[in-house]
């Protein structure tokens, strides 16, 4: 239990540290990766939405096997993601440099889907001393 509570916990302060400048960076962003943003509605809902999924996993921390099943739907974002950007990559739509923050993301699916193997044994426990 306790890598669980570590993994996810560390993935959440992980990613409120770098989503949260994002709400400040809407410019810079346009800037570095041009075009500008034109629908600030879609960046700032991406931007809350990400940030939110850190706070499920500061939720799944607090106790892994209660929220077992809340580990899968990351798992499959993070690797969902990895594949899209080594996509996108190929066809020259993203710079190298996007490879390296993919590469964070594959990790840490690796390592929610790690947790969510290590939570099985607790949450079998848990149901039989319910039981």
């Amino acid at each position: 239990m306790k890598f669980a509570r570590l993994v996810f916990l560390m993935a959440g302060i992980w990613g409120v540290l770098i989503i949260a400048p994002l709400y400040f960076l809407l410019d810079v962003v346009g800037r570095q990766a041009p075009p500008a943003v034109t629908h600030p509605e879609f960046y700032y809902g991406f931007v809350t939405v990400t940030l939110m999924w850190q706070v499920a996993f500061f939720v799944i921390a607090t106790d892994p096997a209660r929220y077992r099943a809340l580990m899968i739907p990351p798992a499959l974002a993070k690797v969902g993601y990895v594949i899209m950007i080594v996509i996108l990559h190929l066809q020259g739509r993203v710079a190298r440099d996007q490879l390296f923050f993919a590469s964070t993301d594959f990790v840490l699916a690796i390592l929610f889907v790690a947790a969510f193997m290590k939570a099985k044994g607790a949450t079998e426990d848990r149901h039989l001393r319910r039981g």
